[in-house]
């Protein structure tokens, strides 16, 4: 049995992927596609993403069958778009994660009910609340690619085995940090993606640095207040790299999908179309409606998230909904 099993292969995955091997770990690598496989085993390479990342083979296993490669490791390591999730796990018997350790890197809430991933997961699968882990940032798959100091999140329940946990990830150029704020750090992931669509539009729309500086400090305050709310486990420290810089690296980094998407929305283009340019995905763009949802469902008013959720969803106009907003901004 291998220590951990990766699923998916879009960046974030690769990005984790590369980490554990650099550190001799093996792996087992599930992807869907039987073409993305071939092309690794024989080129050591991902086909699509970070493709500039050679991996050493002899520590991975790539396949494309999902049960197995669950059966075969003790650490499953979910790195799939949570939009796609469901799909991916539907035909999956309930006790599948019960002897295992799942450590989240999605970073989105999970099926129709908006679920962040641990409640998605225990809702449906005999997982104990104890082996639940999660990842969040500030970091970008790019940047871990071209090894440039970066830093990682891990929260857990049990603090001795998040540490544990995080050990493997460590490098010379990832640092990591532990939490147990393992509600918080996940609806902050949710969050700051959302932000950053809005500061992808602001730029389109031709706003400068002085309206994303002021655009950005009420992002973070509409995170605090969303945070208060929902009652997540500990007292948070908020200026801390999980919730202040995770936000700051999103809507500042030409890295940033979320930013990117924004970008093309200010510039007129429609959703669909930002779709096709793009063919990646933007978690902030399904996340956008899973927060409306919540946030009516708490009756709490996040103004920012919704002109995000009315523009991509309702169909408003962003630069009359942006006008809208620079008179509640502070």
């Amino acid at each position: 049995m291998k220590k951990f099993t990766v699923l998916g292969n879009g960046s974030w995955s690769s990005a984790l992927a590369k980490i554990l091997t650099d550190n001799k770990i093996e792996i087992n690598w599930w992807m869907r596609s039987e073409s993305a496989v071939a092309h690794l085993i024989e080129r050591a390479h991902n086909p699509n993403y970070l493709t500039s990342v050679e991996y050493d083979m002899k520590y991975i296993q790539p396949t494309t069958d999902l049960e197995n490669a669950i059966k075969d490791g003790e650490i499953i390591l979910i790195g799939i778009p949570s939009a796609y999730m469901p799909d991916v796990f539907k035909n999956l018997h309930g006790d599948v994660f019960e002897s295992k350790k799942i450590l989240s890197a999605t970073k989105g809430l999970v099926g129709s009910d908006h679920e962040l991933m641990n409640h998605y997961l225990r809702n449906r699968t005999k997982l104990k609340k104890e082996n639940f882990f999660c990842i969040t940032g500030p970091c970008h798959a790019e940047e871990v690619a071209s090894e440039k100091l970066s830093y990682l999140t891990f929260g857990g329940y049990d603090e001795t085995t998040t540490e544990q946990i995080a050990a493997h990830f460590q490098t010379h150029y990832m640092h990591t940090v532990c939490s147990k704020d393992v509600k918080g750090i996940q609806y902050a992931a949710v969050l700051k993606n959302i932000y950053a669509l809005g500061a992808g539009i602001a730029h389109g729309l031709d706003y400068g640095d002085n309206f994303q500086s002021v655009y950005i400090t009420n992002c973070f305050a509409e995170l605090q207040n969303f945070m208060d709310v929902m009652a997540t486990e500990q007292q948070h420290h908020y200026n801390t790299s999980a919730y202040l810089g995770d936000l700051l690296v999103t809507c500042y980094s030409m890295h940033s999908r979320n930013r990117a998407f924004g970008n093309y929305i200010g510039k007129g283009y429609s959703v669909k179309s930002t779709k096709l340019e793009m063919n990646m995905e933007a978690e902030g763009y399904f996340a956008s409606r899973g927060i409306a949802v919540v946030s009516e469902n708490k009756n709490l008013d996040l103004p920012i998230a919704r002109t995000m959720y009315d523009i991509l969803w309702n169909g408003k106009n962003a630069k009359k909904r942006f006008k809208k907003l620079e008179n509640i901004l502070r």
